[in-house]
């Protein structure tokens, strides 16, 4: 089967979506697909390689305006390709528009990761145009339950497909060995401390809310290891000087996938403290709850909550509020064998509900339906 997964960024760019679309190229290919990657480069040049057996081809951009890429070169390229899949990538205007002109597939296939939240002055011109491309879709993909009350995703529930996200769990699921933890510690020294460990991981951007974690650790006898680079990185390190909590806050930057394994195991909680629905889903849950690392979140009426059940496997608290947050953090951080408890039950929901095998499987069946039919 030729597949064409079309967005605006790929690996090695850090961001929930970028990574699901990286484990799902690379599984399809894995298992004997043709795979394409067409994506905007973050140069001014475009490049075609192959990754993990998978076809990337990035291509110029000119600009960015309102986190999405100016790229005329992705046109030329998806008008080029043909596939018996294309599976966009939501939201994405520029990959959306190239496919509903184009149509360089027999069917097309739609991931809505997430409703357009902060670029509202694109989406007052974009939405009629959004709508015939959902329309015109032959399957829209969700990823929980939540995003299927999007008011955008409601007049198609006939072709409504709920398939959780999933990815490759062994690597958090092993144990590390004493030579990973050693490399890790040395690496980052201040992974060693005497305070318990908070862990975040994600793109530095303004829905992830880390902004609230950092005014909640005035109140939290923790040290917060910050794990990603991205736009809202200076000011979230400005913030807390400000707040006189800069020495209970590491910024690791990016980490190799060698050592983030053993990042989560030498964690006490995982924290995603996100503030906007922009946040659809958050894979980061998966992988600690997979490393059996009890998980924070907020309601957000996303799959956040989804992932991470409410005293389960972790706690789920409001947004944008450092009070709950701290809180619910100094409640488990209090006590240990609840959060062992919470951590063994995150650990066995992962492996039931969030495999990359399970995920492909579903996928692979949708697009063979359709091209079928």
């Amino acid at each position: 089967m030729r597949i064409l997964h079309i967005y605006k960024d790929y690996a090695p760019v850090l961001g929930g979506i970028e990574n699901h679309i990286r484990i799902l190229a690379e599984a399809q290919a894995a298992r004997g697909h043709d795979v394409t990657v067409l994506v905007a480069n973050p140069a001014r040049r475009t490049t075609v390689e192959v990754l993990n057996g998978v076809r990337v081809i990035k291509t110029a951009r000119w600009a960015t305006i309102a986190s999405t890429p100016i790229s005329p070169a992705l046109f030329w390229q998806a008008a080029r390709l043909k596939a018996d899949v294309v599976h966009l990538h939501f939201p994405h205007p520029p990959g959306e528009v190239a496919n509903w002109l184009l149509r360089p597939a027999k069917a097309t296939v739609i991931s809505y990761h997430s409703d357009v939240v902060r670029q509202a002055s694109i989406l007052r011109f974009y939405k009629p145009l959004m709508k015939r491309i959902l329309k015109q879709a032959d399957a829209l993909i969700y990823g929980s339950p939540p995003m299927k009350n999007s008011l955008y995703l409601q007049p198609h529930h006939h072709k409504l497909h709920l398939i959780p996200y999933g990815i490759p769990l062994d690597r958090f699921l092993r144990e590390p060995s004493g030579a990973e933890i050693d490399r890790v510690r040395a690496a980052y020294p201040s992974v060693v401390t005497d305070r318990a460990r908070l862990l975040f991981v994600g793109r530095l951007r303004y829905y992830k809310g880390l902004n609230v974690l950092i005014d909640a650790l005035a109140e939290i006898d923790a040290q917060l290891l910050v794990v990603g680079i991205g736009p809202m990185l200076t000011e979230w390190q400005a913030l807390a000087q400000a707040r006189g909590v800069a020495d209970k806050v590491t910024w690791l930057g990016e980490v190799s996938d060698d050592d983030l394994p053993a990042l989560y195991h030498q964690s006490d909680l995982f924290v995603l403290p996100a503030t906007h629905s922009s946040e659809a889903f958050g894979l980061v849950q998966v992988e600690a709850m997979a490393s059996g690392v009890p998980t924070i979140c907020t309601e957000l009426g996303t799959g956040t909550s989804y992932v991470t059940q409410h005293e389960q496997t972790g706690l789920v608290v409001p947004p944008n509020d450092p009070r709950a947050l701290a809180d619910g953090i100094n409640r488990l951080l209090a006590e240990a064998a609840w959060r062992k408890t919470l951590g063994t039950a995150a650990q066995a929901r992962a492996q039931a509900e969030f495999s990359v095998e399970r995920m492909i499987d579903r996928v692979l069946a949708l697009y063979q339906t359709l091209i079928s039919a």
